[in-house]
């Protein structure tokens, strides 16, 4: 018989409706008596489930994570009980045996014998932070959907900036707008209001406004997704500052201010990686575990001694978008070592920028972790100055490179290290005489 671990526990099977509880209680070296019992979901119901629980001197629950219907069960029981939050995918049930009594009893069984990975649930003020920074995140989408629906209304009545204009809601395409919206019709006077480099293009934007059959039921649909963009915008300026608001009364004003030095992470990418991690790395055992958390790693598919597959694991979505985004921006960013790890990965993949954002994204995760960890500022990596002999080795690979390319060169390199004759190099050396070796006079070095 194989020893348990924890002597009284509980299963739940979380439901919309009710809960399917099992609770298993006895020694750990022998068998375990189980009852079994449903639920409610209504606050009376849950407190009569933390009263008996606590009858039964349960020290320990698992619930799988159903979609939100765990949260009000974890808010009643997280101050009496260990309550561990099971991945659905490692805990299903054989076939044949789908049942919520008999999930319930797998759940208990599984955590009484310590074959559970808990799931990492923080603490209630990450959780609202959390809250904050996942509806930033869906608004900023929101406002994405909206111009796509005034750019679709644009194709309807023939404007065509979008194909002359680099971002139809920049300063140019906002005057053209609001001209078009007040009725000027004359392409020549809508394209006066072009600003910036946009002035080279007049002639291409009278060309895309020419014809167009701007109506006023056009105009009317512009103006309701106008407005509805003020709105989604003013939000998203208050929810800025309840982020920032938040992160100091959580005590996070340090760990934010250090993720801000690293390169490609601005206030609220680092508010994001603040809300999905913690901000405490004790909770992960190292670098390693954060990124597979995250998502941001290979992962591992290896069966009879053959990789079959390194695709990156699903990971924390939230947390993985915003790595993604702070991966290109660190791209982008000149004299940054990232830029350049971008680069060598895109040439060893073919060209396919996606493996190399994944890659700068997972370099990122481990300075964050390093960063948290050690509550150090980050310092960039930049490679020591070469000496002279650094140098010179340099550009002989290089001239002899351009050399096979066709391509001739001529400087004279300083003089060697123990030599004092300066060196002719880009130039083809001339072939080899024969010298007489130790065996034979015609014999060829």
């Amino acid at each position: 018989m194989i020893c348990a671990a924890v002597e009284r526990c509980a299963g739940i099977d979380v439901g919309k409706t009710f809960l399917a509880v099992c609770v298993m209680t006895g020694p750990l070296d022998g068998e375990a008596r189980t009852q079994k019992r449903r639920f409610g979901t209504v606050m009376a119901e849950l407190e009569s489930l933390r009263e008996w629980l606590k009858q039964e001197k349960v020290t320990h629950v698992v619930m799988e994570s159903t979609a939100s219907y765990w949260k009000p069960v974890f808010n009643v029981l997280e101050t009496d009980f260990g309550v561990y939050l099971a991945n659905p995918q490692e805990v299903k049930n054989r076939k044949g045996h789908k049942t919520d009594d008999k999930d319930g009893w797998w759940l208990a069984h599984l955590l009484r014998h310590a074959m559970i990975h808990p799931s990492f649930i923080p603490p209630q003020a990450i959780r609202e932070l959390r809250d904050l920074t996942r509806r930033r995140k869906r608004l900023l989408s929101n406002v994405t959907a909206e111009k796509n629906r005034i750019q679709k209304v644009l194709e309807d009545a023939n404007v065509k900036l979008g194909n002359v204009l680099a971002d139809v809601f920049g300063v140019s395409g906002q005057l053209m707008l609001e001209a078009l919206l007040k009725g000027k019709s004359e392409p020549g006077d809508i394209a006066q209001f072009a600003k910036g480099r946009a002035q080279r293009r007049i002639p291409e934007i009278i060309q895309a406004l020419e014809g167009h059959h701007m109506s006023d039921h056009h105009r009317q649909m512009i103006r309701y997704s106008i407005k509805h963009l003020e709105f989604v915008e003013e939000q998203i300026g208050e929810l800025d500052l309840a982020i920032a608001s938040k992160i100091k009364a959580a005590g996070l004003q340090q760990q934010w201010d250090l993720l801000q030095t690293l390169p490609g992470i601005q206030e609220r990418s680092a508010a994001t990686i603040l809300a999905e991690t913690g901000g405490d790395m004790d909770q992960f055992p190292s670098s390693k575990h954060l990124s597979s958390w995250a998502g941001v790693c290979p992962g591992n598919n290896r069966s009879a001694g053959k990789n079959k597959s390194s695709r990156t694991t699903g990971g924390n979505p939230w947390l993985r978008a915003a790595l993604t985004e702070c991966a290109w921006a660190a791209a982008a960013k000149k004299d940054c070592f990232l830029k350049g790890k971008f680069w060598r990965v895109v040439t060893k993949s073919g060209g396919e920028k996606a493996p190399a954002v994944i890659a700068v994204a997972h370099t990122l995760l481990l300075l964050v972790y390093q960063v948290l960890q050690t509550k150090q500022p980050f310092e960039d990596r930049t490679a020591p100055p070469m000496d002279e002999r650094q140098k010179q080795r340099l550009i002989r690979h290089h001239i002899r490179r351009l050399g096979k390319l066709g391509i001739a060169i001529h400087a004279v390199a300083p003089s060697r290290p123990g030599t004092g004759k300066p060196r002719r190099i880009g130039q083809s050396r001339p072939p080899r005489t024969h010298r007489p070796s130790c065996g034979s006079s015609s014999s060829q070095r």
